[in-house]
């Protein structure tokens, strides 16, 4: 299995980007063309399992990110409450998995329902994890505070058993909530350092990756490593470091 944790795979639309797209920077596109040489069965398992409008929307938007680079799709499914997967058959017979972004213990809540971490085991494709998707990947979840009175959970809530597809966790869009506050704290100054004693967690922006194959966990772009209360500039655009 490959396992890639993304901030996100794709680019904001912007006047630059007006169409989906997956982004190519840090080598992502290219290193995920040589393993998609043909039309991919895709699935997109969604965070919020009864945001259907939504869920639609984020479906068709990422299959459009990958097509308008160049990767074809034989099929790009969507696994929500609507349509359920029941064996390890189907689940293995996609080439290519989605861990969409959303609120991570509800994510988290879903994948349990669902027996995903189960369903997993031995898949030989490819698990595509964006931001609370990737953060629930980790064997260990960090479930980073975003939502009033989150910050003020007990450790108990706070980490909890994930997919258990690396070691790696992220917390993602460091270039967008790197000065943001929660309950009247900051939330990299105040509340992530407080957590990190102990721990390291690795803060990146939207185009930085951590690349999981054969055991080895390797980060491309730009990073900050959060741990024993430090925030340390890690790795830096174009390069690349293991975890």
């Amino acid at each position: 299995m490959l396992t890639i944790l993304a901030s996100s795979p794709t680019r904001d639309l912007t006047e630059e980007y007006p169409i989906a797209v997956f982004d190519e920077r840090n080598g992502f596109v290219e290193r995920l063309k040589e393993r998609w040489r043909e039309p991919k069965r895709c699935l997109m398992i969604a965070a919020f399992p009864d945001r259907f409008a939504m869920n639609d929307e984020m479906t068709d938007y990422y299959r459009a990110a990958a097509e308008n680079v160049g990767l074809e799709c034989a099929c790009f499914d969507l696994w929500d409450q609507r349509w359920q997967i029941s064996t390890r058959e189907e689940v293995h017979s996609y080439d290519i998995i989605f861990l969409a972004g959303g609120h991570i213990p509800t994510e988290m809540d879903w994948f349990r329902e669902i027996g995903l971490k189960e369903l997993l085991q031995g898949f030989e494709g490819i698990v595509l994890g964006t931001s609370a998707g990737s953060m629930n990947a980790a064997e260990t979840v960090y479930a980073w505070p975003e939502e009033e009175g989150e910050s003020f959970k007990g450790e108990d809530e706070l980490f909890y058993p994930g997919l258990g597809l690396c070691r790696t966790q992220i917390v993602p869009h460091y270039q967008k909530v790197k000065d943001n506050w929660l309950d009247g704290r900051h939330m990299f100054d105040d509340i992530t350092r407080s957590h990190s004693y102990g721990r390291k967690f690795y803060a990146i922006p939207d185009g930085s990756y951590v690349w999981v194959e054969n055991g080895e966990e390797t980060l491309y772009g730009d990073a900050w490593l959060i741990s024993d209360g430090e925030i340390m500039r890690f790795c830096v655009e174009g390069r690349q470091r293991r975890t």
